[in-house]
């Protein structure tokens, strides 16, 4: 068996991906420890013992909002974890091809021009979350003989979600103001921008798609996007058409990101052609999920 190490597998992604592997690539051995990127000797340990055919990195701080309140934490942990990980391999386990979940994020003020993004275009990221990751992939990439794929991955999002991230923000207050745990007004950050997003499931399918690669090409870089953007306020208004009872919504300053980007286009056409992968999952169908998933949450805090 192909024996596959993933980094991160007790995040949202990652829980989404066990699951889906499971049922999908039973020709996998999956391993998902517990570890601390952080820690370059468990880092060893664990690399020299488990010898994985390909790593999945997926932990990491996903959050811009929390590498902004702690930039330092974000480049130790983005940056410094990735490269233990990538030096361990590379010591004792030379021959793993090595996936880097990056973001869509690096690519920052590129999306001004409003012309859609190629993995050609040069990152030019804003804020600590998207500097972490354009670091870590510089730093991955410099290293001789490390079999390297990036993958730039847009927002995802779906059931279990921190309220961290905008769409299970606008949920969980949707639920919560039904279940009557606050009063009904929904706070909010930008409305107007426009952001790509997939379903977890659709960014599951493109991860098992990357590991059933045989090899990859120098340096490659693969955009996971669904290549048609979306304004939040719309999202918000999906989710709102689903509400139970009667919401206002109120702009919150302290949900507003400074220096947002308003508008992002991706290609992601050669993600496409290289992985045979696209997204199938409607969005009304991921906020019809997400929100049950948080109406559940919202139950249980009331009793």
């Amino acid at each position: 068996m192909t024996r596959l190490l993933i980094t991160g597998a007790s995040g949202f992604a990652g829980r989404h991906l066990l699951a889906h592997l499971r049922q999908e690539a039973p020709h996998l051995e999956l391993l998902a420890p517990s570890l601390d990127i952080t820690d370059q000797k468990a880092i060893e340990a664990l690399i020299a013992t488990a010898q994985p055919d390909i790593l999945l990195h997926l932990a990491g701080i996903s959050s811009p909002r929390h590498a902004a309140a702690n930039p330092e934490r974000s480049f130790t942990v983005n940056v410094l974890g990735s490269l233990n990980l990538a030096e361990a391999v590379l010591a004792h386990a030379p021959a793993c091809r090595f996936i880097f979940v990056s973001s869509t994020e690096v690519y920052g003020r590129a999306f001004i021009d409003g012309e859609a993004v190629t993995e050609a275009t040069v990152p030019e990221p804003v804020g600590p979350y998207a500097l972490s990751k354009a670091n870590a992939e510089e730093a991955l990439a410099a290293l001789p003989g490390l079999k390297l794929l990036r993958l730039r991955v847009a927002n995802h999002t779906g059931p279990g979600q921190l309220p961290d991230f905008v769409v299970p923000a606008f949920a969980r207050q949707i639920a919560r103001i039904e279940a009557r745990l606050q009063p009904p007004v929904l706070k909010t950050g930008n409305l107007d921008s426009w952001r790509d997003f997939l379903d977890v499931h659709d960014i599951c399918t493109a991860y098992n798609a990357a590991c059933a690669l045989p090899d990859f090409a120098p340096k490659e870089v693969l955009n996971i996007a669904s290549g048609k953007p979306q304004r939040i306020g719309t999202l918000l208004d999906m989710l709102l058409s689903m509400a139970r009872v009667e919401i206002s919504v109120q702009p919150d300053a302290a949900r507003q990101r400074q220096g947002e980007i308003r508008y992002t286009l991706i290609d992601a056409s050669r993600a496409k052609a290289r992985l045979n992968w696209a997204p199938r999952r409607a969005m009304r169908e991921t906020l019809a999920a997400t929100l049950a998933y948080w109406r559940a949450e919202a139950a249980k805090e009331a009793g």
